[in-house]
């Protein structure tokens, strides 16, 4: 038993050795140009309004289907989310710049970085849309965004590389925990949502503004 907690200390240390050797090899430094960091900065607090936006625009002018899979995209992101949380509450892994390693170039709470939100966000979206019935190149899209994403917050040192690979686990986990119920329930909650929609967005949809 002794020798097994050994070993998991030293493939723990190893990890984090890793880990923090990758973070240092991305992470910008203070010679980096202004127009990469600004390109950093773009994509690491912007990018992500994309996924809202795309849902949106699926579940107002999209058909039953793909009002489905929008309905679907956020429930698996918002159960990993929640991982995420019940993670840092038990095991809160610090940020670079809480321990005083890389450079930070954006401010940022400090907070436990491990599983990443914003890499659970995309890869829980990204994930459920190519893993659809539709098939749909807008999962192999999102999915680059998340790993632009990902590059950009590692390189302004709010991010460890592992916080990114822990982001993807996670949402693989809520998929899979989801897609069977979601295969039995997930037509009745889509109509269920579409009678709300249809009461509260009456005149818009009246107007021909979004569809009914």
């Amino acid at each position: 038993m002794t020798n097994l907690v050994y070993r998991i200390d030293q493939s723990s240390d190893f990890l984090e050795q890793l880990n923090q050797s990758v973070f240092l090899q991305i992470n910008a430094d203070l010679t980096t140009s202004n127009w990469q960091l600004n390109l950093a900065i773009f994509i690491a607090e912007y990018l992500i309004l994309a996924i809202p936006l795309l849902l949106i625009i699926l579940w107002c002018w999209g058909n039953t289907v793909q009002r489905n899979l929008a309905l679907k995209a956020c429930a698996v992101a918002l159960i990993a989310l929640g991982m995420n949380q019940l993670i840092i509450m038990y095991w809160p892994h610090p940020r670079p710049f809480m321990i005083g390693l890389g450079h930070s170039f954006i401010p940022h709470a400090a907070d436990a970085s491990f599983p990443s939100d914003h890499g659970t966000a995309f890869a829980s979206i990204g994930l459920t849309f190519l893993f659809s019935s539709l098939r749909s190149a807008t999962g192999w899209i999102i999915l680059a965004m998340g790993a632009l994403v990902a590059w950009s917050r590692i390189f302004l040192g709010v991010h460890f590389p592992l916080d990114m690979l822990g982001a993807v686990l996670v949402s693989c986990i809520a998929w899979l925990g989801l897609t069977f119920l979601w295969n039995k329930m997930g037509d009745a909650i889509t109509k269920w949502c579409e009678k709300i929609y249809r009461v509260l967005f009456a005149q818009p949809i009246a107007r021909g503004w979004i569809r009914r």
